[in-house]
């Protein structure tokens, strides 16, 4: 029986991700991931798709909701409250528009401009449902939680380096890391998430929504901050198309009751078959 072999949250939309041994299932995903974002002066997101260097910025969630920001530049991390509702602000996920409190301190500010050379703010999405949604999330792209399988990452470094020997040599088997899971499971079967409907991971179960469109961020060296070339957005793109997509992975949405996942829980198939076919 295939089982789940690593646990991950985000603190922040697109910083570094965080392993951790077991966490609590939320409705809108794992407790703590994706509940910050850093956003620009009109409020827009700012993601590795615009600067990779967000790639070398950790986070880890503090006792009252705030946060500990680090970067290997930076000397002394930063510590970051959560901002009160009085200082609730417009922001906005790639157009979709809603308000959410804003830490807009100057010494959050300077910090990182001094790294980032722009003016950024951090902003703590405090209660889900503030962002409009078909599913309740936090701050992830579409979907509470992400899915994706060791056997198929190997299936595709393999497809990669019949396709692209040179790329294959150059830059080694690409990692899971570029893909950001919340989730990874060692189903021995390439591709076999992309037929299940609905599962249970330990005592949790989840329903299957759709496979994961990937983009550029798959490009992006997790450990330097850069993009590296077409690789594995290239061999996706040819080789595992969904509609107009290339997919790596698969959305999920847990169900209640909720509990907790922990590293090494059972993974079972409740249901499988073929997922709608996006346009």
């Amino acid at each position: 029986m295939a089982q789940l072999t690593a646990l991950r949250i985000h603190p922040v939309k697109s910083f570094r991700a965080l392993p951790l041994d077991s966490c609590p299932v939320e409705p809108w995903g794992l407790a703590g991931d994706r509940r910050w974002m850093l956003v620009d002066a009109q409020g827009e997101a700012l993601t590795q798709r615009e600067d990779p260097r967000l790639a070398l910025f950790e986070a880890q969630i503090e006792d009252g909701g705030g946060l500990l920001v680090r970067h290997p530049e930076a000397g002394d991390p930063l510590p970051v409250p959560a901002p009160g509702l009085d200082s609730l602000g417009p922001v906005s996920v790639f157009g979709h528009g809603f308000a959410a409190p804003v830490a807009d301190a100057p010494a959050v500010t300077s910090w990182f401009r001094k790294l980032l050379d722009r003016e950024l703010r951090l902003v703590h999405l405090d209660v889900p449902a503030r962002r409009p949604r078909p599913a309740v999330t936090s701050l992830a792209d579409e979907y509470p939680l992400l899915l994706a399988g060791s056997a198929s990452l190997d299936a595709l470094n393999e497809l990669i380096a019949r396709d692209h020997p040179e790329a294959a040599t150059a830059a080694g088997s690409v990692p899971m890391t570029r893909f950001r899971p919340n989730l990874v499971v060692d189903d021995p079967t390439p591709w076999a998430e992309t037929g299940w409907r609905r599962i249970r991971i330990g005592e949790v179960e989840f329903e299957v929504v759709q496979q994961c469109g990937r983009c550029v961020m798959t490009t992006v060296d997790q450990d330097a901050g850069v993009f590296t070339g077409q690789q594995p957005l290239r061999t996706l793109r040819k080789r595992r198309r969904f509609g107009s997509k290339a997919g790596f992975g698969m959305h999920l949405v847990p169900l209640s009751p909720y509990g907790t996942l922990n590293l090494g829980d059972p993974v079972t198939v409740l249901d499988a078959g073929p997922l709608p076919r996006p346009a």
